[in-house]
């Protein structure tokens, strides 16, 4: 039977719960924003050229705590591309389809709205749709691969309460990063790997870190062929087989992977171009206002007068690289400062619960983590799979969460670590399900009544559940947890404050230019 149909109550409800989670996040961030005075913050803040109308003033009332810290920039080279050097920074995609939708779906609206406010709202809009659908693409690959369904829709429904929220409401790439992330994952589980593959290059357009989602690729084409010479007697007779078929997965690997580091490698030619290449007089064209920015503020600008950037020169003149590092001071232990425990403080949460995650993971499979899940399993345990979060299958995204959890520890500012992991794998979710699942007496009860499947299977669709794994009701489990929030034990209580606390943190801190992840 199809784990996911289009009849799937659960899917519906995850669906309409991210998009009533989403209409409170815009209400409370305009609230917030309107009875909270913004920060003086010394961010990126490039001037407004022209003066703002009614409606632009309007606007801003409602949406402006979206623009703030790294949506300037998003939405600055939106309007007017990558004029400054660290703008590079940020990849094009998601600008490029934020310009688009506001000249294209929005272009009625400009005698009434300037294009920076057309811009916002495109943000707005755009960042919504794909937050809903991420939902629901998480909801679908966890069926697929936890094939436990009540897990699945747990999780589906704690992403749209996520702790990084606020950044999938706000002008910034991470909710298109996580429907593309997401939904390739998805279709990579079913099968379709040429549409994975899109999907996962359309990912490295959005996000630098969208290049490790190569490693899916790599390691499901790696085990498959591991696990095909695993069968038979590997005679001699079958060595010009092998070296067919070990032909067939190394192309497909090399040209998947290419495909996905390809939008990184011509976004890195399009800076060397247009920063390392001869002037261009471009000084003439660039308004004054954003001329003295970049005096001001030591900007650099395209290259004027032959003055070329340093990076130019190097031997592999990556631009995102060098501002990473020239920039915003990004390397190994460089964080690891005195003054930087606060924000170690704020990615605590994040950083426990990922690292519990794996380490309860290796525990639950010792010989699967050990053999890299690359070891065919006897025919007895094929037909009686483990499901829900510590089944094998989960094994390569466990892998890909720690290793995004490690490197933001160590080589990044490691307060973005719950956006980081929170917009990139679906673990984060997964394993809060597990835990909630698992060990909340509330949401346990409703799969222990019934033991088996196919004989209430209709049953199950309005009722009771066959075991911990199965349909179980499409009544909302968070909801039904704040319902009864004095009854829930000590750990659901933290998992959710976790969520429910950063979310509107964020919302309050993030939307009046104040620090937060």
């Amino acid at each position: 039977m199809e784990l996911v149909s289009r009849q799937d109550p659960h899917l519906r409800e995850a669906v309409w719960f991210a998009v009533c989670c989403r209409a409170l996040t815009l209400l409370l961030q305009a609230l917030f924003n309107l009875l909270i005075p913004d920060h003086a913050a010394d961010a990126f803040s490039p001037p407004r050229l022209s003066e703002p109308g009614l409606w632009d003033l309007l606007l801003e009332q409602l949406l402006g705590g979206l623009s703030h810290w790294d949506a300037e920039h998003f939405l600055f080279i939106a309007e007017r591309g990558y004029l400054y050097e660290h703008n590079c920074a940020f990849f094009p995609l998601y600008p490029l389809s934020v310009r688009a939708v506001a000249e294209g779906a929005l272009w009625p609206l400009q005698r009434l709205l300037r294009l920076r406010s057309r811009l916002l709202l495109s943000a707005v809009l755009l960042n919504s749709l794909f937050s809903v659908l991420a939902a629901a693409a998480l909801y679908k690959l966890g069926c697929v691969v936890l094939q436990c369904r009540r897990v699945a829709f747990l999780a589906a429904v704690l992403f749209s309460v996520s702790p990084a929220n606020v950044f999938m409401a706000a002008a910034y790439s991470e909710s298109m990063f996580a429907f593309l992330a997401f939904s390739a994952m998805w279709q990579l589980e079913k099968g379709q790997s040429w549409l994975s593959g899109l999907l996962f290059s359309l990912a490295s357009g959005v996000r630098a870190n969208g290049l490790i989602n190569a490693g899916f690729f790599l390691y499901s084409h790696g085990k498959w062929f591991v696990l095909q010479l695993q069968v038979g007697s590997g005679s001699v007779r079958k060595l010009p087989l092998l070296w067919k078929q070990l032909l067939s997965v190394a192309s497909s690997a090399v040209l998947t992977c290419a495909g996905i580091f390809l939008p990184f490698a011509l976004f890195q030619y399009y800076a060397y171009v247009r920063f390392c290449g001869p002037g261009t007089g471009l000084e003439q064209t660039v308004p004054k206002p954003l001329l003295q920015l970049a005096r001001d503020k030591g900007y650099h600008l395209v290259a004027v007068n032959g003055v070329k950037p340093a990076w130019c020169s190097q031997r592999f003149p990556l631009v995102y690289s060098y501002i990473q590092d020239a920039y915003w001071n990004v390397g190994f232990l460089r964080y690891f400062e005195l003054r930087q425990i606060p924000n170690f403080l704020l990615a605590l949460p994040v950083v426990l619960l990922g690292s519990w995650a794996a380490w309860t993971y290796v525990i639950a499979n010792p010989r699967h983590c050990l053999t890299l899940g690359l070891e065919r399993r006897k025919s007895e345990e094929e037909s009686k799979p483990r499901a829900g979060f510590c089944c094998p299958a989960v094994f390569v995204y466990v892998v890909h969460a720690t290793v995004l959890l490690a490197f933001g520890f160590f080589c990044m500012h490691v307060q973005v670590l719950t956006r980081f992991l929170g917009s990139s794998s679906p673990v984060l979710y997964w394993f809060s399900a597990h835990l909630l699942q698992e060990y909340e007496p509330l949401l346990r009860s409703e799969g222990t009544d019934n033991q088996t499947v196919a004989a209430r299977s209709k049953k199950s669709l309005l009722g009771k559940s066959a075991g911990s794994c199965g349909r179980g009701t499409s009544e909302n489990p968070v909801v039904r947890l704040l319902m009864n929030c004095r009854l829930i034990t000590p750990l659901s209580k933290c998992i959710l404050g976790f969520f429910l606390s950063y979310w509107l943190l964020g919302l309050i801190l993030h939307c009046n230019f104040l620090p937060w992840t």
